[in-house]
């Protein structure tokens, strides 16, 4: 099984509050795959080891520009809410996400969808 890093996103992880994850990569993922959520995948300090978080199970996968997060507000807030941060607009989720990851909002993202396996 492939692990996941859900570093900016383990509390959701871990509280089972986040079933949508959005990555540059990750072209390979299909729906109904199993793969590892864990806390860092790369990285790592020598001595350090990856910490396993629990199993998910891909539900869909779809490539989409991630300014429809923008362009459509409903979709939007629907969207930041399953991807962990009710709190935030999608403009302030579009803006994390391209500061985390070197990107302009009109990046093609793959949306990936996801359910939890029970340990």
């Amino acid at each position: 099984m492939r692990n996941m890093s859900f570093m900016l996103t383990t509390q959701q992880v871990y509280a089972g509050t986040k079933d949508v994850t959005r990555r540059l990569g990750w072209a390979f993922l299909k729906a109904d795959e199993n793969v590892m959520a864990c806390e860092k995948c790369q990285g790592l300090k020598k001595g350090e080891h990856i910490t396993r978080i629990r199993p998910i199970h891909t539900v869909d996968t779809r490539w989409e520009p991630l300014r429809r997060m923008l362009d459509d507000l409903e979709y939007g807030r629907e969207e930041v809410t399953r991807e962990g941060f009710p709190e935030m607009t999608p403009g302030e989720f579009v803006d994390m996400f391209c500061q985390h990851n070197h990107c302009t909002p009109d990046v093609l993202v793959n949306r990936i969808e996801f359910e939890y396996i029970s340990k």
